[in-house]
């Protein structure tokens, strides 16, 4: 599942994401991070900006990063799902080398778990907006999913 944030909303860098995800984010640095102050989630991986790759959460550990949702007919999206948090914002387009990063990851985790995949890898990857629609709306209309279909079959090709 990708998703999309940043900390403080719009702005990047600074290590506010990774800090959240670890539960250290201070409250008192933004006032922004007093509203979030105390919510316990998580992803497995976070890919910034320049493409740099940061698991959190092991791929066999459940991560907190669906909340509310379903996909395929199945609730509780955490239970099955691995979370991939990109450094962006819905409004916003992505870094080319986030989606790589991406297309490198899905393309070995779907060699790992063969389970993940459905027809395709591709049918097997959606956003948090898909899996709580009304709810959620990342990685927003900044992400370009035929862009990152075609780093997949690219990247599948050249057997990475």
């Amino acid at each position: 599942m990708v998703h999309a944030i940043s900390l403080p909303p719009g702005q990047y860098g600074g290590g506010f994401v990774e800090d959240f995800f670890c539960n250290r984010l201070d409250p008192s640095r933004h006032p922004y991070f007093e509203e979030i102050h105390g919510m316990k989630v998580s992803a497995h991986c976070l890919i910034e900006r320049d493409g740099r790759l940061t698991q959190f959460v092991s791929f066999e550990d459940r991560a907190w990063h669906a909340g509310i949702s379903c996909w395929q007919g199945r609730e509780r999206c955490n239970d099955f799902s691995i979370g991939v948090e990109l450094e962006g914002c819905d409004e916003e387009g992505f870094d080319p080398r986030q989606y790589r990063q991406l297309a490198r990851l899905a393309i070995a985790l779907g060699r790992r778990y063969p389970a993940l995949q459905t027809r395709s890898l591709a049918e097997g990857i959606c956003g948090h907006s898909d899996i709580a629609p009304g709810r959620k709306t990342d990685p927003g209309p900044g992400f370009d999913w035929a862009h990152f279909r075609s780093l997949l079959k690219t990247t599948t090709n050249r057997k990475t």
